[in-house]
């Protein structure tokens, strides 16, 4: 036997059942994804590539591409059954060619669509699927994959850095785009991570889509990683040396909707089968996409396949799912009429509800330490709670109310924050009905609400000592974090897709101080387990005073299991200074200082603080014991007890 022979012997075949033809029928084919699309095959010792594809309104199907010079006649393939797949086998198909489905419809109409299950695209404005083969990467990840399935994600330190590669650095090539291939992302960010101490990435705009401007929220490739950036196998060298590094990586997963291009997903064989028919049900008027059918069995299978696709794959930690609250409601930015209630009268969408329970109870149940995080905006309730209990079963949940108290509190001239104190404390009060986490993301920082630190008031060196304040208490806060990136060195523009990241401020001290005061934040929230281990109970975190709106400061602390390494949070919102201020404290303690935001290696004026405060006999805020000290302007201090 010859060594080519040997090969095609040794390589799959890949076929389609009429069990796999059942399961996807029936939305419970979680390996579909590696029957459906382009899959180098072998049939009968020779070499090829098996097509397949959904498409079952179509009167014929033909493969086109550049192994057949695009003949329209050539390649017809074979509808196998009632569920509508068609199935066709390529000899000699080489890794990297491109290719497109030609599906004829029932009145005749010729659709050129890309594949739904393509693992790469031809480069935009290209929109052609291309043959590869995801095979043959060596992963070693294993002890990152280990840590990752022990222990409760509750209880685990998660802040998480958002980015988009893009935008985030651009490549000294003198290319148009400018874009780092995601190799040489990898080098540069995980430098940047390990520097400052985040503990997962949030990757924007991963799954393959045509216009730069949307974000990637618009995807046309679900299982595909942009070409934008490289090919699949790049992308895994991206997670894996992300993993070795120990850092997590999450992808923004947009279920919610698709976009319209016509090679994309829309009307793919003549008729709606991804998306509702009805337009009520099946657009987003204000957003010009398109809405899947999440009642129909297979689209429910190409989506919860989708993530797993993701997880094993790619070894993807964690989804975040976008725009979970225009699933849930029927009426979601729609007005009279262009909405359609369910069989009750109502406005939730039955159907989105099921489909979240299904997805969470599969993929969550399956893999206990992968993530799944709801963009949710509402008052929906148990998002996080469980599938059993009729919650949607996600892990975590963006406390958007949070956000935007913090935000309009942030933006307050001080003389007027005494006025809107409990703004910043509200969110505690309803802490407990959810896993939080914190978000000051990309959504904050466009289409004109200024950059976090031109967001604060006051003049240039108020504004730094504003957001080291806004930070200090964010962190403090119970909830897992996110910033977007720039956030944390105080990037002044706003953020554009088209331009990289203003690094050239971290020439600045005032700048540079603040990047070394959230690498500081970062390094005691990993640290500290009283930081991170129950931040979804009052067992976690204890108000000593909520209520000094006249003085507009703040303090807390957070509690750990143990008793010990406890952390206390004291923060001036204003820029008066406070002399021997009184704090009622819990314990008759030495409480030692670990941070203060007045350093001037972080940009501030210098304001000093004792290394250590012993607490006195003498009540304050309903305690029996309390400490005393100067509060500098715009301070905030950070003590171990």
């Amino acid at each position: 036997m010859d060594k080519k022979m040997q090969a095609a012997e040794e390589q799959e075949t890949v076929v389609i059942t009429e069990a796999d033809q059942y399961l996807f029928a029936q939305g419970t084919h979680y390996d579909i994804y590696k029957k459906l699309g382009a899959h180098f095959s072998v049939e009968d010792g020779v070499k090829g590539v098996f097509f397949a594809v959904w498409a079952p309104n179509a009167a014929a199907v033909h493969v086109i591409g550049e192994f057949n010079g695009w003949n329209e006649d050539s390649h017809l393939m074979t509808k196998i059954g009632p569920g509508g797949i068609h199935t066709l086998f390529v000899p000699d198909v080489a890794e990297g060619s491109m290719y497109k489905f030609l599906i004829t419809t029932e009145k005749g109409q010729k659709l050129y669509k890309a594949d739904p299950f393509a693992n790469y695209a031809e480069m935009r404005p290209g929109n052609a699927s291309r043959v590869t083969n995801l095979k043959g990467f060596v992963w070693n990840d294993e002890k990152w994959m280990a840590e990752r399935d022990s222990g409760s994600l509750l209880e685990k330190p998660t802040a998480i850095y958002e980015c988009h590669i893009g935008s985030w650095m651009k490549h000294p090539n003198g290319t148009a785009d400018g874009f780092y291939n995601y190799k040489e992302f990898a080098d540069r960010l995980v430098e940047y991570l390990k520097e400052m101490k985040y503990t997962h990435v949030e990757l924007m705009g991963i799954a393959e889509h045509p216009f730069d401007g949307s974000w990637g929220y618009q995807v046309t490739g679900y299982y595909a990683p942009t070409s934008r950036y490289g090919t699949p196998k790049d992308f895994m060298y991206l997670v894996n040396l992300l993993h070795k590094a120990g850092v997590g990586v999450i992808l923004d997963w947009v279920p919610a909707h698709f976009a319209t291009d016509a090679h994309g997903l829309g009307c793919f064989d003549g008729k709606c089968i991804f998306e509702h028919p009805d337009p009520r049900l099946g657009e987003h008027p204000d957003w010009g996409t398109k809405i899947f059918n999440y009642g129909r069995t297979e689209v429910k299978n190409f989506l919860i396949a989708n993530v797993l696709f993701w997880l094993r794959e790619f070894h993807i930690d964690g989804i975040r799912v976008d725009a979970v609250a225009s699933m849930l409601y029927l009426d979601y930015g729609k007005k009279d009429g262009q909405w359609c209630p369910n069989k009750y009268g109502g406005n939730k969408n039955l159907e989105a509800i099921e489909f979240f329970k299904h997805l969470n109870s599969v993929v969550r149940g399956t893999y206990p330490g992968f993530m799944t995080i709801a963009e949710e905006s509402t008052a929906w309730p148990r998002v996080t709670g469980r599938v059993e209990d009729d919650g949607l079963g996600f892990t975590f949940k963006w406390n958007m109310g949070w956000m935007h108290d913090f935000c309009e509190y942030m933006k307050l001239d001080p003389y007027f924050r005494k006025d809107n104190h409990y703004a910043m404390t509200f969110a505690m009060s309803y802490n407990e009905s959810e896993n939080y986490i914190l978000p000051l993301s990309h959504d904050e920082v466009v289409h004109l609400k200024c950059s976090m630190v031109n967001k604060m008031p006051g003049y240039h060196t108020d504004k730094y000592a504003n957001l080291r304040a806004g930070y200090t208490y964010m962190f403090g806060h119970a909830g897992k974090k996110l910033l977007f990136m720039g956030q944390d060195f105080g990037q002044e523009r706003e953020w554009s897709e088209e331009r990289e990241l203003d690094w050239f401020l971290l020439e600045e001290p005032l700048n540079k101080g603040l990047k070394a005061y959230v690498a500081e934040l970062l390094t005691i929230y990993r640290k500290y387990p009283c930081m991170y281990s129950i931040d979804n109970s009052w067992e976690g975190f204890e108000w000593l005073n909520a209520d000094d709106n006249n003085r507009s400061t703040y303090s807390f602390f957070r509690k750990s299991k143990t008793g010990k390494n406890n952390l206390l949070f004291v923060i001036n919102m204003t820029p008066m200074q406070w002399d021997n201020y009184r704090l009622g404290v819990p314990a008759k303690k030495k409480y030692r200082l670990l941070l203060n935001s007045d350093e001037e290696r972080f940009g501030g004026t210098g304001g000093k603080l004792p290394e250590v405060l012993e607490a006195e006999a003498e009540p304050e805020n309903y305690k029996d014991y309390s400490i005393v000290f100067d509060l500098a302007p715009y301070m905030a201090a950070v003590f171990v007890f």
